[in-house]
């Protein structure tokens, strides 16, 4: 706007005048459009204030200077003209609320009554002539035009001199007392700041990873939707409403008319709705008076569209039951305003009905963000240098954000180092986030704002129990299960959709699961389960290991789908609940074959297990829970870590004086190692069994087991004549027909006549094709493949190994490694490509067990390199070898890594590097001796693994070692 008064050392010019300087159009619509704003604005205060004043003539005054602003509103083309007049109104406005506060109509006969009367002379002569304009149709060119400033200055002057009268003297004679006018000028100085609007904040300096979620939530609200910001203390619901409301499209759609209303420190049992509208008309900048504050709100932001924001409304959600019933049908008014937008942000759903919102749940962060997050707080380290174990912490902190900040606070304040602060973190878990006082330091305050909340309070200790056991289980409650879980809480249903409600918990995957930071306060701070509840768990669980089958019944369901909820109880009764130790090492070894059934996974049992306490009434206990563990560990490919576990529980059973157990797990110990291509030792602890005390106490069963796994190693060895293999073990019951496949196996791997053995497998399979198991029957199927593939009869070893895949039903593993073989023998066909892409889609129905077994990728790995060095692709087949290679030193497998280093010295080979074939070729006949094959058995046991006959490197140096290097020249 254009100054009424002169600039110093200039004469006064016009505005009218064509000298005088013009705002460009842009400067004018921006002034015209804040002038239109202010005139709402005005005209809703004198409206209320209208309502509220006393006296007849004033309320007369203030609905005629109403009227004049409407028109101006309304009609006025260059409005930025008319501020100075609406500032007047404004200030007449204030005067009138002020002086005919307490006065009666008796007050009229005195100075007040003259000063009102003056002023009711004036604007009603203003009001005559914008009217008279209006009716005339010419009131929009004129006013613009004709009544130029003189005519508007003409106006103010008058105005002034009206205000005149209403001076301090006069005031004071009309009041009825002194002390009186002195209480009410008090108040009216403090009331006169009130009135004016409060700045909406700015948006949060610091804020990552929000931009996808406030642009989404920007969109809803410039297209007039409602909505409601729902989440736990500290994920952040009220900075997105600070950056909603600081959008450039918000600010240019609302301009000033952006409210931000707190009810945070407000007690809901306290909270009336004449507190929730006081708070509401202070942000407004607005004082209520009166007995319907409802109305004078709604009448002010009738005037113009306006954005409020109700922040931390949990507060009056939580009101109490008389102020429950009028408050929501308060903000239901409001939201149905033309032009009236809400953004809610709370901890509880329950939101003021009849508003249609659009209900958003706050997320935590994202890692990235998280690690923005903290490391803008956090400066006493690079983020390259401590990202790795900062990421691990974040994580354990479920990206909270409040707990992220409250966290890089206290290492940045207390110049924590990156070792310091998860030592701390490790020792004291949430203590460390109470760093400060109020909820948005301490995560402890910020909890008991929730659990202090009425609906949490009035669900007793049970409620405080519900949410112990809820933050106890590490996949938190099942809903499906829950009251058959926790049948000592009848009401658990109910209790869980108020803590729900509150944002305490949440459902995800028919869980009630709650945010990490909120787990280890509970933990850390509140009572842990009852014993009551904990019995309950145990007893539920127990029972559904007990029962659980092979088959996927409802038992199998509840192991799969609680499977952490189980281990984590499981682990927690063997270390705290005294009692019934045989009972829960019942469970845990139970738990752990069930897992490996229909999960298997890595377990934490492994340390529960390790710590339980070696005397006479647990020996057997504990090492048949190890028995498990190792079964489970061999499930995994984790065969080291098998291996040990079935050791601790042979030194048990014997010390049990248990010979039977302890042959069974040696057994299997010693099959592992075969699986390794550990040979010599599979062979040597075997017979170490049969020449030990032992051997002469167990049973005619396992004895022929011992036998059967034996000349399994023996056949790999090459140290007895296949005649004489698994002959032993031929007329056993449950062993005949497996030792019968592999004594003509064995004799085929050692150079048996493959007609004849062909023969056998043929009869067998014919014979037993209707009762034999199904591994029984892939072993047949793959030892025709094997004559088939050795006798050039391609096509018909890929149908063999095809009928395998075809049970995969039944063995997945069996289907996953014929499919690779098959891949392998299509190569040879030429089928490189088809070769390739089988393995790849073979593995996608088994991603589970592929990424479970670290097997099947030595397998998927060493059969690639094979099929890309029949395509003579010798740069991928060297990758493929070298990636087997790292992962058998993973393994210990040293099978797989004898085959792939022999296939690197046949590609260096390839190239004429003489020094790097004899080099890789040695590695080989190293590994064959360490293995306990002869190096020209390398493949015998193994023809699917057999390299093309054109990469003779490996001959080569087997027939002439020492002049070796002149093939390579």
């Amino acid at each position: 706007m254009i100054s009424n008064k002169p600039e110093a050392g200039r004469s006064r010019k016009r505005k009218n005048s064509p000298h005088a300087r013009q705002p460009s159009s842009e400067n004018k619509q921006s002034q015209d459009d804040s002038v239109t704003q202010l005139l709402g604005v005005t005209i809703s205060a004198i409206h209320i204030t209208k309502d509220i004043v006393p006296i007849n003539l004033a309320k007369g005054i203030l609905g005629t200077i109403a009227n004049i602003l409407t028109i101006a509103q309304s009609v006025i083309k260059n409005k930025s003209d008319f501020q100075a007049i609406a500032n007047k109104c404004e200030t007449i406005r204030k005067i009138l609320e002020r002086v005919t506060k307490d006065a009666t109509e008796d007050d009229m006969r005195g100075d007040l009554g003259h000063a009102l009367s003056q002023l009711n002379k004036s604007v009603d002569h203003m009001n005559r002539e914008v009217t008279l304009k209006k009716e005339q149709k010419i009131w929009r060119r004129l006013f613009s035009v004709t009544i130029d400033s003189d005519q508007i200055a003409a106006w103010e002057k008058d105005l002034d001199r009206v205000i005149a009268l209403f001076n301090f003297e006069v005031i004071v004679r009309i009041a009825t007392n002194t002390e009186r006018l002195v209480s009410r000028l008090n108040i009216t100085s403090v009331n006169t700041l009130k009135y004016r609007p409060a700045e909406p904040p700015s948006r949060p300096a610091m804020m990552y990873g929000r931009n996808d979620l406030v642009a989404e939530l920007t969109n809803l609200i410039v297209n007039d939707e409602h909505i409601a910001l729902i989440g736990p203390g500290g994920m952040g619901k009220s900075s997105v409403a600070k950056a909603i409301i600081n959008e450039p499209l918000v600010t240019k759609k609302f301009a000033d008319r952006r409210f931000f209303v707190a009810y945070d420190g407000l007690d809901p049992s306290t909270i009336t709705l004449e507190t929730f509208m006081t708070r509401f008309a202070g942000a407004l900048g607005i004082e209520i008076a009166g007995t319907d504050p409802v109305r004078q709100i709604s009448a002010f932001l009738r005037s113009a569209g306006a954005l409020v924001v109700l922040d931390n409304a949990e507060t009056f959600e939580e009101a109490s039951a008389s102020s429950a019933l009028k408050i929501p049908p308060a903000i239901a008014d409001i939201a149905n305003i033309p032009g009236v937008i809400l953004i809610l942000t709370s901890r509880s759903r329950r939101n003021a009905p009849n508003v249609r919102w659009i209900t958003k749940d706050i997320p935590p962060l994202d890692l990235s963000s998280a690690q923005a997050t903290f490391f803008q707080i956090y400066q006493h380290t690079s983020y390259s240098e401590a990202r790795e174990d900062i990421r691990d912490l974040l994580k354990e902190l479920d990206f909270h954000p409040l707990s992220i900040n409250i966290l890089a606070n206290a290492a940045q304040q207390n110049g924590w180092s990156p070792a310091t602060l998860l030592k701390r973190w490790n020792d004291r878990h949430s203590k460390v986030l109470d760093a400060g006082k109020g909820k948005l330091q301490s995560l402890s305050d910020t909890m008991q704002l929730s659990l202090s909340s009425p609906s949490i309070q009035d669900l007793g200790e049970d409620g405080r129990r519900a949410l112990a056991i809820i933050a106890f289980l590490p996949q938190g409650l099942n809903e499906n299960v829950a009251g058959d879980l926790l049948p000592s809480l009848p009401e658990v249903d109910a209790i869980c959709d108020v803590l729900c409600m509150q944002s305490l918990v949440y459902r995800q995957d028919n869980f009630i699961k709650v945010l990490a930071p909120v787990r280890h306060y509970v933990r850390d701070s509140l009572q842990a389960p009852d014993s009551t509840c904990l019995h309950n768990m145990s007893t539920f669980y127990y029972r559904a290991i007990q029962r659980c089958s092979k088959e996927r019944d409802f038992y199998a369901k509840t192991l799969i789908s609680d499977h952490l909820n189980i281990e984590h109880v499981v682990a927690f009764n063997l270390a705290y609940i005294p009692g019934n130790e045989e009972e829960t090492y019942a469970a845990c070894q139970q738990f752990l074959e069930r897992l490996e059934w229909h999960l298997p996974r890595p377990t934490t049992l492994s340390l529960a297990i390790s710590d339980i306490v070696e005397n006479s009434s647990t020996w057997t206990l504990k090492a048949n829970c190890l028995s498990s563990l190792a079964q489970l560990y061999n499930a995994l490919s984790q065969l080291a870590e098998a291996s040990q576990a079935f050791q601790a529980a042979e030194t048990l059973y014997l010390t049990a004086g248990d010979p039977e157990s302890m042959a069974h797990s040696l057994i299997t110990r010693a099959d592992l190692l075969r699986c390794q291509g550990r040979f010599i030792q599979s062979q040597n602890l075997l017979e170490h069994l049969q020449h030990s005390n032992s051997w002469v106490s167990l049973s005619e069963a396992m004895k022929t087991r011992a036998w059967f796994f034996l000349d399994m190693a023996r056949m790999y060895t090459f140290t007895v004549s296949a005649d004489e293999l698994f002959l032993k073990t031929m007329e056993d019951r449950s062993l005949g027909l497996s030792s019968k496949i592999w004594h003509w196996q064995a004799k085929f791997y050692h150079g048996g006549d493959a007609v004849q053995v062909n023969m056998h497998f043929k009869d067998l399979f014919t014979q037993h094709e209707s009762t034999a198991n199904a591994r029984t029957l892939e072993d047949l199927l793959q030892g025709l493949a094997e004559v088939a593939f050795c006798e050039g009869r391609l096509s018909e070893a890929m149908d063999f190994l095809q009928k395998i895949i075809e049970m995969d039903g039944q063995s997945a593993e069996g289907a996953l490694w014929s499919t690779v073989w098959k891949a392998n023998v299509m190569s040879k066909q030429g089928d490189y490509d088809l070769a390739r892409e089988l393995i790849r889609e073979a593995l996608k129905p088994f991603q589970l067990f592929a990424l479970r077994n670290a097997r099947t990728f030595l397998h998927q790995s060493y059969g690639s390199a094979c099929i890309e060095l029949t395509a003579g692709e010798c740069d991928r087949a060297e990758s493929y070898f070298t990636a087997t290679i790292e992962a058998c030193d993973m393994q210990s497998n040293l099978m797989s890594k004898a085959f792939s280093i022999r296939g690197l010295g046949e590609i260096a080979f390839a190239h004429s590097d003489s020094a790097l074939a004899t080099q890789r070729f040695k590695e080989t006949l190293s590994l064959c001796a360490e293995i306990g094959v002869p190096p020209q058995h390398l493949y015998s046991c193994f023809p699917f693994h057999t390299l093309p006959d054109n990469f003779k490197g490996w001959t080569l140096f087997l027939e002439d070692m020492s002049s070796f290097a002149n093939y390579t020249k």
